[in-house]
């Protein structure tokens, strides 16, 4: 068995991870318990959607369509679809799929769904995912024909993500209670929240679908990381997100656990709220990119396999374009740009994150930066103020952000329209430029259209600075022994797809 190192490659410690020693099998359980770092943000999937809730709700909801484990996209609540213009697509659904309550899906639930999800009243995170939707008509209980605000390619990959909620309890006990009680029809049913600590699902014996092994699934909040791991040595947990290479390290060869490591869509980077100075002067913001050693970061602290990349999409996803170099490393230009600036760059900058982000990150790019000269101070809040304080309004938003983007679709678009269109709710920029690139990147059937408009915006992010790519994720998930699951590069946690075994 070879050792893992803190600069262990991702095919090697996948190789561990693939390839234990045959110690004892600990006994298959009826109860999986899964530790993530926090509460979930919401259970109603039309909510915030980042990992904490994702991982659970996607276990209680069908989605429209879905991505299998190689990551192709195959039916789930449609069957099929048909192109019938270049605005319009027909999907046939399935008609034998029963919400957690008995009452049957249909189309009048899937058109609820996705008028709910594009209505700017109900103002989801996901808006600027699915608002190029703009008409969902039932042509019976069973078929839907969605139209398009122009040709859209990105239509599929983003309906991956649209989970179907039944709209008579929508509408009965209103958007609060249903995120307290969410009712879906997954292989999976809600049973209890219990704040701050778990969410308890329990099998869905009824599943149209492939079955879950397992009774009953808890997810713990557990933010400290030296905990999740504690849990799963110990037995307690069976499962854990959002462990580091050292951490890996330590389960490596136990017999008991096991590092389960994936590549992913997700791109860590540095945000820069680019409508208020000093970051509006353009000076500024390229010196704190040419101060951030992502080298540094990725091989010295990371070190599970990540990659640095020049790009705000990782190689996972569609709009990937090789050959952006990431900026140098220059503290010393940095210096010069920022001293160039004068004054203006002294002002202090908060730099916001949460415990879910590796601190280790956080803290080496506060020293970066403030080794070249400026006056960073570090502002921790729990994931959910994080994430409201992420959704307002540019004046109110913070300076600087560390955080890693995945849209789940693997493509430039769900990642960088959010990040970049100005008007969004994630965007601290404003370019008619890139909203023109975007735009096409968005509206053209043609891949090599798609292709170039994405080319011209990894240069032009590149040129202005708005935004900092800094590394491809690499996901390191820890295993109970027996665990079977393989990770995927869009982050799914299916309960259904697991199981026990040698």
């Amino acid at each position: 068995m070879v050792s893992i190192t803190r600069r262990l490659s991702l095919a090697a410690l996948v190789a561990v991870s693939l390839a234990l020693p045959g110690a004892a099998v600990a006994q298959e359980k009826d109860t999986i318990t899964i530790d993530l770092v926090n509460e979930p943000s919401s259970l109603d999937p039309h909510g915030q959607w980042n990992p904490d809730s994702y991982y659970v709700y996607r276990n209680v909801f069908d989605n429209m369509v879905t991505r299998d484990d190689a990551g192709e996209i195959v039916p789930q609540v449609a069957t099929d679809w048909e192109r019938i213009s270049d605005t319009q697509v027909r999907f046939h659904l399935r008609d034998d799929i029963v919400f957690h309550d008995g009452e049957p899906l249909t189309a009048e639930d899937v058109v609820y769904s996705i008028e709910r999800i594009t209505d700017p009243e109900f103002a989801s995170p996901q808006l600027g995912q699915f608002n190029k939707i703009t008409g969902a008509e039932a042509e019976d209980e069973h078929t839907v024909v969605l139209t398009t605000d122009g040709p859209y390619p990105v239509l599929l990959p983003q309906l991956v993500k649209l989970s179907i909620v039944p709209k008579h309890v929508v509408e009965e006990v209103g958007n609060d209670a249903f995120n307290q009680n969410p009712v879906g029809s997954g292989p999976y049913k809600f049973t209890e929240w219990r704040r701050g600590v778990s969410v308890t699902l329990t099998k869905n014996g009824d599943y149209w679908g492939e079955p879950g092994v397992f009774e009953t699934a808890i997810f713990r909040a557990v933010p400290d990381g030296a905990t999740r791991l504690a849990n799963l040595q110990a037995g307690s947990a069976d499962l854990v997100v959002t462990l580091d290479s050292d951490q890996a390290a330590q389960i490596e060869g136990s017999g008991s656990a096991k590092p389960l490591i994936v590549q992913t869509e997700r791109v860590g980077y540095f945000a820069l709220n680019s409508t208020k100075p000093p970051l509006d002067d353009e000076r500024m913001r390229r010196a704190i990119a040419l101060a951030i050693d992502k080298e540094g970061i990725v091989d010295g602290i990371l070190a599970g396999g990540e990659v640095v990349v020049g790009e705000l999409v990782s190689p996972a996803a569609f709009g990937w374009i090789d050959g952006i170099e990431p900026f140098p490393y220059d503290p010393e230009e940095a210096e010069r740009l920022i001293a160039e600036v004068g004054e203006a760059a002294g002002t202090p900058m908060k730099l916001a994150t949460s415990p879910v982000f590796d601190q280790r990150i956080v803290q080496a790019i506060q020293q970066m930066l403030t080794d070249v000269g400026l006056n960073v101070e570090i502002e921790m809040t729990d994931m959910a103020t994080w994430l409201k304080n992420q959704q307002v309004s540019n004046e109110d938003a913070p300076m600087l952000t560390f955080s890693r983007w995945s849209c789940a679709c693997q493509d430039a678009d769900g990642i960088m329209f959010p990040l970049l269109h100005s008007g969004q709710s994630w965007s601290r920029w404003s370019s008619p430029d890139v909203d023109e690139l975007l735009e096409t990147g968005r509206s053209s059937l043609d891949e090599e259209t798609r292709l170039d408009a994405y080319k011209a915006l990894h240069e032009k992010v590149k040129e202005d600075v708005p935004i900092i790519p800094l590394y491809q994720a690499a996901i390191i998930y820890g295993g109970a022994a027996n665990l079977k699951w393989q990770p995927t590069a869009n982050e799914s946690m299916f309960l259904n797809r697991m199981g026990w075994g040698e």
